[in-house]
């Protein structure tokens, strides 16, 4: 399904979501209940304003970055509710409801919506609205289960990629390998999704590399290996050579006269001895199908007395046709200890057979990897190039919910607030302004909110940044630059220029900017500094006279 949409005087189509499963009815039944009391009581065109945002920043960190608003417009570019989705509504709500309401329902698009966000992939802070909706009060509520939900996932797994970008380095490869044990078959499209912007290089989800054009990866798994008995099961051993102007007929005589020379080589003697056949023979047959992709898996039976010399054997042989093997990977034992253990052999290989680059040959280690394996890698000492990350990145299993949360903050221009016993919990009032103010050194110092109608902070001039509830917290900021957050995604028939959707390859690539442009110590894994995020002096003042005015006088007898 795809929707239309002016933007800038052209005419525009839009996707409806990638998951088909996201329409209308995926919210929650008390949106709907609300919607039919907004109409029975005559208030449901009356125009709301609505901010999305979280409260506290996952795994233990300072930052987060925002993730699936292309998802959120794509969803109400096509919202409608059609004829069989209306029927189910009429079984689900009480039999008092009105005909009329039914009528209305059918009528509904986002053409009276207006959707202001912070650009995705963007490192975000909590308190800062990451949305702000405006429009008819009782669709805006039909929106809010499905926005909520596109955004704390996506923009969870996404932060969880970007950490642990930040502790495997900028020189590493970082490979998500979570299909099989992510939640689902979304969960799993949208890790794929969301750790490529996140500053991951490759999925091996064919699917989401078919959807999003993420560079896949993958080579083969224990079970290839143990498949094999003997070379004797490999019909066709002829490869030709990479430029096309010879045949080796006998590839695996070629091989097993290269694990011969290993073997009676004397700078690599007493490493090994004999290595299993059956893995050889595996090696073998896979580099006879991908002799210009050939990267195996070394721990079926024994890395070092095994599976690296096997590898050898068949990459000394691809060598001499043309070919340069692709590496090995590692998936159980001390990955330490393993990857520079390989590392030595390659490159002892490399000087004894005079092969150039051999001993930079790939290492791709996985099993079970986390922020906290890496940093413990990093600590030891590895030669790993490349890391396969899966479960633990997919299912976030340090920190399952981000906790976005989507509160009224204005209603036919008069602005709300929601009151708590708990600070945290009180939301803060009216349409806003976000801005980004950066300091000498180009960092971000602070985020500051204002009222719609104030003046907007300036390059050189003192501003006044107060925390919006602890009043003995405040600064002055003379920013060297100011950037506004939130700008129009969605315009509906306002006719407000908005902005076009950026693809992937260039979210991924703003994502890694704005972490680069980030102050260090607000980056780092423990005890890392809070980034300050304000009000100005008059949404402060507001904020707490509209407190005082709401909050009930208790009494004391």
């Amino acid at each position: 399904m795809e929707a239309n949409n002016r933007v800038n005087g052209l005419e525009e189509k839009i996707k409806g979501p990638t998951n088909p499963m996201v329409t209308p009815l995926l919210t929650d039944l008390y949106q709907f209940t609300m919607a039919y009391a907004y109409w029975k009581g005559g208030k449901h065109l009356e125009r709301s304003v609505f901010d999305l945002f979280f409260r506290r920043n996952p795994f233990g960190g300072e930052y987060t970055i925002f993730a699936g608003l292309e998802e959120c417009i794509r969803f109400i570019a096509n919202f409608r509710i059609g004829e069989e989705e209306i029927a189910f509504l009429r079984q689900c709500l009480p039999p008092t409801c009105e005909d009329a309401f039914f009528d209305y329902l059918r009528g509904i698009d986002c053409s009276d919506v207006e959707v202001y966000a912070v650009a995705e992939g963007s490192v975000v802070f909590p308190k800062m609205p990451l949305m702000r909706i405006e429009g008819p009060v009782a669709l805006v509520q039909l929106l809010e289960t499905p926005f909520v939900n596109l955004i704390n996932y996506a923009s969870l797994v996404a932060t969880n990629a970007a950490r642990h970008r930040f502790v495997a380095g900028k020189s590493k490869m970082l490979l998500e390998f979570g299909l099989r044990r992510a939640q689902g078959p979304d969960g799993g499209i949208s890790a794929s999704k969301y750790c490529y912007m996140g500053g991951f290089d490759a999925t091996s989800n064919v699917a989401a590399g078919k959807l999003f054009g993420i560079p896949l990866r993958g080579t083969h798994s224990h079970a290839f290996v143990s498949s094999f008995m003997s070379a004797d099961e490999i019909v066709d051993k002829s490869l030709r050579s990479s430029n096309g102007s010879t045949t080796c007929e006998d590839f695996v005589g070629l091989v097993q006269s290269w694990l011969n020379e290993l073997q009676y080589t004397e700078s690599l003697r007493g490493s090994f001895g004999e290595t299993n056949q059956s893995e050889l023979a595996a090696f073998t047959s896979y580099a006879l199908a991908f002799p210009s992709n050939f990267l195996a898996l070394v721990d079926t039976y024994d890395v070092v007395r095994s599976g690296i010399p096997n590898f050898c054997a068949v990459a000394l042989a691809l060598n001499d046709l043309g070919y340069k093997a692709g590496g090995i990977r590692l998936d159980s034992g001390d990955l330490a200890y393993l990857s520079c253990e390989s590392r030595k052999f390659f490159c002892a290989v490399e000087k004894e057979f005079g092969v150039p680059g051999f001993g930079k040959i790939n290492i791709t280690a996985s099993n079970d990897l986390n922020e906290e394996t890496l940093d413990a890698l990093n600590k030891q000492g590895h030669e790993v190039d490349s890391f396969g990350i899966g479960t633990y990145l997919v299912t976030c299993y340090a920190q399952p919910a981000l906790g976005c949360v989507f509160k009224l903050v204005e209603i036919n221009k008069q602005p709300r607030i929601k009151l708590s016993e708990d600070v945290s919990k009180v939301s803060i009032p009216c349409k806003k302004r976000c801005f980004r103010l950066f300091g000498k050194e180009g960092y971000p110092l602070v985020d500051i909110m204002t009222g719609v109608n104030e003046p907007p902070p300036k390059v050189s001039e003192r501003i006044l940044c107060r925390h919006p509830f602890n009043e003995s917290k405040r600064a002055y900021v003379v920013p060297q630059q100011v950037e506004e957050l939130l700008k129009c995604y969605w315009s509906g028939d306002s006719g407000t220029p908005r902005e076009e959707l950026p693809p992937i390859k260039e979210i991924r690539e703003r994502c890694i900017q704005q972490l680069d442009q980030m102050r260090p110590d607000h980056m780092r894994r423990l005890n890392p500094t809070p980034y300050k995020v304000s009000v100005s002096a008059k949404l402060y003042d507001f904020i707490h006279f509209l407190w005082l005015n709401e909050a009930p006088v208790g009494e004391l007898q």
